[in-house]
């Protein structure tokens, strides 16, 4: 099969989970593991968290920079959360689907939906369960980062995003790590196999029907 006939096109996976849930874990193994996957990486005003590096987790730019990058409609979504703002920098999304690869999005509730609004035919919705919100609330603080205030929104948060769960194509538990990311993995290629994203099949059944055996 030639190069002309193998063309796919990508799609944009977003997987959504109350913090805390070990989405990060799950999302940074799966682009580990497939070569045709890219993260999104988003720009932030927020400051870097200890571990956090420019480039590999976020973009970390000034306010007056990402509002200049929301004025040039650089963003695919952006939002606004906990007094920090957060962006999806379109080009290097739009590239890599004209490439025929797909891009893995960490996000929100808000931009999840904001980007299926604009891309429908090419997003896939993903929301993880914790096994409980007692759970979720333990492993917030033993990681220290957030004041019980903040712990407290994230959870009142998730509550609200649990609520919406029938607007997701795929909900997961993640009780068991390793279930849970292969649960992630059968969904990316289940996703990348649909007719319609796999536009070397209308051709190749052309030359196929047009043998002469």
């Amino acid at each position: 099969m030639s190069s002309e006939t193998a063309r796919t096109r990508g799609i944009l996976m977003m997987v959504v989970a109350p913090s805390g849930v070990g989405k990060t874990s799950l999302t940074r193994r799966l682009v580990a593991d497939h070569a045709d996957l890219h993260l999104s990486i988003s720009a932030t005003t927020r400051d870097p968290r200890p571990g956090e590096h420019e480039g590999r987790d976020y973009h970390f730019v000034d306010r007056p920079a990402f509002d200049a990058m929301v004025e040039d409609d650089a963003f695919l979504e952006w939002a606004e959360v906990y007094g920090n703002r957060y962006g999806s920098p379109k080009a290097p999304i739009m590239e890599a689907l004209a490439r025929g690869e797909s891009v893995l999005f960490d996000i929100d509730f808000q931009g999840a939906m904001t980007i299926h609004e604009k891309v429908p035919e090419d997003s896939v919705l993903v929301y993880i369960l914790p096994p409980s919100l007692a759970e979720m609330s333990r492993r917030l603080h033993a990681r220290s980062q957030d004041s019980e205030e903040v712990i407290a929104k994230r959870i009142s948060r998730a509550k609200d995003e649990v609520s919406q769960w029938t607007v997701f194509d795929y909900v997961l538990l993640n009780e068991d790590f390793d279930k849970a990311y292969s649960d992630l993995a059968h969904i990316y290629h289940a996703e990348r196999m649909k007719r319609a994203r796999n536009l070397w099949i209308v051709p190749f059944v052309d030359e196929l029907m047009s043998e002469d055996v």
